[in-house]
C-alpha cells in the first residue's frame, strides 16, 4: 500500500493518493517471492520482443511445423550464444581498464541487437602470413579488447567427457 500527501511538484493533497497493489495467485509462494516473479514479467516480455525482432523470427519459414521447429531450435541456441555474450562483455571484475565495454551507463545486460551491432559485425579482413590465417582488425576499434577477452574465454572452455 502506498500513501502520497503530495504530487511530484510538492503540491499538498486535500485528501491523500492511496495505491493498494493486490495479486491474486494460486502459487503456494510466499508474498515476497510471488511479487517477485510477478515484476520479473516484463524481463521476459523483453527477451519475447527480441527473439522476434533482433533474430528476425517473428513469422516463420515454413508451413510444416518440423522445419519451423528446427529454425526455433537453431534460435533458441543462437539466442543463448548472444546472450552469454552480452553478459561476458559486461564483466568488469578482475578485468583491466582497456578490456572494459565502451559502455557509457552502468547495466545489468545488453540487448541482442547491441550485442551482434558491436561485437559480431566488427569490421576485420583475413589475412594469410606465415602459412597462417588471422583475423586482422581496425587499430582504433573500441570493442577490439572486450572481443578478444570474451574469445579468449570461450575457446579455452574444457571439454566435456
Amino acid at each position: 500500500m502506498t500513501v502520497r500527501e503530495t504530487d511530484r511538484t510538492g503540491q499538498m493533497f486535500l485528501i491523500p493518493d492511496i495505491e493498494v497493489e493486490t495479486y491474486e495467485t494460486s502459487l503456494l509462494a510466499s508474498p515476497q517471492t510471488i511479487v517477485e516473479l510477478y515484476h520479473d514479467h516484463g524481463t521476459s516480455e523483453q527477451f519475447h520482443s527480441e527473439i522476434k525482432t533482433d533474430m528476425n523470427l517473428e513469422r516463420l519459414p515454413s508451413g510444416k511445423f518440423a522445419t519451423n521447429a528446427v529454425v526455433l531450435l537453431l534460435g533458441m541456441v543462437a539466442f543463448n550464444c548472444l546472450r552469454l555474450i552480452g553478459q561476458e562483455s559486461l564483466r568488469e571484475d578482475g578485468v583491466p581498464m582497456e578490456e572494459c565495454a565502451p559502455i557509457r551507463k552502468k547495466v545489468s545486460r545488453r540487448r541482442l541487437r547491441s550485442v551482434m551491432q558491436d561485437l559480431i559485425y566488427m569490421a576485420c579482413r583475413m589475412v594469410s602470413h606465415a602459412r597462417k590465417w588471422i583475423l586482422s582488425f581496425g587499430k582504433w576499434d573500441p570493442w577490439y579488447h572486450v572481443w578478444k577477452r570474451i574469445y579468449k574465454k570461450f575457446t579455452m572452455l574444457p571439454e566435456f567427457t
